[in-house]
């Protein structure tokens, strides 16, 4: 679950926009907070943001994967789901998913 600090610089910089983006190392990978809302994770140099109940189908749709910690029980789901390639690039976009995930974070679905 290594995380390089280039994807990490890349990723906190994309997210500007959403607002003051605190990281935390964790178990290999990073957190990524919001005040005290855990919202997103980085593992393997790939980004994952919280889903919820209305955004999951557009992850699903896209092709995106669930984060998966054990790849021997791929049985348990995830509320964080890869975000696509696209978006990552586009800060303005990754902004509008990032309050989306921020949202499902903070009402716990």
């Amino acid at each position: 679950m290594a995380v390089s600090r280039d994807y990490l610089a890349f990723v906190l910089e994309q997210l500007a926009e959403a607002g003051s983006i605190e990281s935390r190392r964790m178990f290999g990978g990073v957190g990524l907070y919001l005040g005290a809302v855990f919202f997103a994770l980085i593992a393997d140099d790939t980004l994952y943001l919280r889903v919820d109940a209305e955004s999951r189908g557009e992850y699903i749709a896209r092709g995106m994967r669930p984060f998966r910690p054990y790849a021997n029980r791929p049985q348990l789901s995830s509320r964080y789901y890869e975000v696509p390639a696209d978006v990552l690039e586009d800060s303005s976009q990754l902004g509008v998913w990032a309050r989306r995930a921020l949202a499902a974070a903070t009402h716990g679905a």
